[in-house]
């Protein structure tokens, strides 16, 4: 097998996903600072390649208005943690004015951020995400790669979903640098710290099998290529990925689990110019196996309530057993954004804000307000939430390629905004910012629509 020059750009990008994936989906300032370093190495690396560097002029030239409103919005999260003189804040944010007298009345220079070094590493997160964006467009620009990136994520999703399971089936101890005192003893979550961001990271590699199968069955029907062993392989490796998200019984995992797999059934049985019976068969497989009969012997009566992900967020509003229920820390976050609404209190301050006004209080869910989007508000205010949707424009109007993963990447953007705060986890945003750049590739080339 001849190691060409593509395999060697694209292992090396595989390897800074395996960071991602190994630890706890780079969250944490110290891995946001390493995959940073490493993207823009690679990028710097494939750049100076003459047909990778056409590939990113071509990109450029298509979708350069986008990318200057991007780096307006990179330059305003810039501007949140740069110190300014205090008057300015004192206009800019006078909430953040007030707490800085309550604090001393001789400041010169503060930062619109409440956390500024927080605000910079999250900087350093978002600029991460569009050199991303740059190495896929250079590297992936075939249906091969993209078939190559699939496989390597089905693989990866079916070792790290059966190293979680034999983790909570050993009652989840302390595994080197995995220290589970804290965490999930009762659900699989492997090398993450959270059950619902390993879910979501599993749906991922999920949506890569189906699609890997669909790619098979074209290259068998077309090209009339053998792929036995490579099929199988897929198949057990979705059978181990779905076993992982069962375990970690995430709500919302295996609420848009389900609704994952089901949206492939239907569009499998109302597409009657396909012929796809052992995809079919897979879909069924999944269903009456992970779903139902697994699903049975983890969760025995509960395996209805595991899907009730709502009732699960609203029930916590009559619960008097804990301080703040995630409602709770919801509503609050969502009073703030009026205290901040021009330029937010900054990217990464939310967990500052949250131990400004609750500091008599010891929570587990202080980092985040459980809601992304009432989070993003907070953070970039009116002037970068108007950025980044005007840098985001083109993608949000992509109905000319509204396919069937499309439409489900769309329902995962959405569930998770509402009723989590998963999207602020860079492992899912590289995530969301890798499968729509390539399908969206791939629906061009094949133009299989919903």
């Amino acid at each position: 097998m001849q190691f060409t020059k593509n395999k060697l750009h694209q292992y090396l990008f595989f390897f800074i996903l395996l960071i991602y994936f190994i630890f706890n989906g780079g969250n944490s300032n110290l891995l946001i600072q390493i995959n940073f370093i490493l993207t823009a190495i690679l990028f710097v690396y494939s750049i100076n390649d003459k047909n990778y560097k056409s590939h990113l002029i071509n990109f450029f030239t298509r979708n350069k208005i986008s990318i200057y409103f991007y780096f307006l919005f990179l330059s305003f999260i810039f501007i949140q943690f740069v110190p300014l003189p205090i008057d300015y804040i004192k206009f800019i944010s006078y909430k953040k004015y007030e707490y800085l007298n309550l604090l001393s009345s001789n400041l010169k220079y503060s930062t619109i951020s409440l956390s500024q070094s927080d605000t910079f590493f999250q900087f350093l997160n978002y600029f991460s995400l569009i050199i991303i964006l740059f190495i896929i467009k250079m590297i992936f620009y075939k249906s091969l790669h993209v078939k190559r990136f699939y496989i390597f994520l089905s693989t990866v999703g079916a070792l790290f979903s059966v190293f979680a399971v034999i983790m909570y089936l050993s009652g989840n101890p302390d595994f080197f640098f995995i220290i589970n005192v804290y965490h999930y003893k009762d659900s699989s979550t492997g090398f993450f710290i959270n059950r619902t961001v390993f879910s979501i990271f599993l749906l991922f590699c999920l949506l890569a099998s189906l699609e890997l199968q669909k790619f098979l069955i074209i290259e068998n029907k077309k090209n009339h290529k053998d792929n036995f062993f490579l099929n199988i392989y897929t198949r057990f490796f979705i059978l181990f990925i779905t076993l992982g998200i069962v375990t970690s019984f995430s709500r919302i995992g295996n609420f848009l689990l389900l609704f994952t797999i089901f949206s492939y059934l239907i569009n499998e049985l109302l597409n009657k110019k396909k012929n796809n019976f052992h995809f079919r068969l897979l879909l069924f497989a999944i269903i009456v196996f992970d779903i139902i009969i697994l699903g049975l012997f983890f969760g025995s009566s509960k395996l209805f309530d595991r899907f009730a992900f709502i009732q699960n967020e609203f029930s916590y509003i009559l619960s008097e057993d804990s301080n703040l229920s995630r409602f709770q820390i919801i509503k609050f976050a969502y009073e703030q954004i009026s205290n901040f609404i021009l330029f937010g209190y900054g990217a990464g301050g939310f967990e500052t804000l949250f131990k400004i006004s609750f500091t008599n209080d010891t929570t587990f869910y202080a980092d985040h307000a459980h809601a992304s989007i009432i989070e993003f508000f907070g953070e970039f205010g009116i002037f970068g939430i108007s950025l980044l949707i005007l840098s985001l424009i083109k993608i949000l109007f992509f109905l000319n390629y509204l396919n069937l993963i499309n439409f489900i990447l769309l329902i995962y953007l959405t569930i998770l905004l509402l009723f989590d705060f998963s999207f602020h986890i860079p492992l899912i945003q590289v995530l969301f910012v890798i499968f729509y750049v390539l399908n969206f590739k791939t629906t061009r080339l094949n133009s299989h629509h919903l």
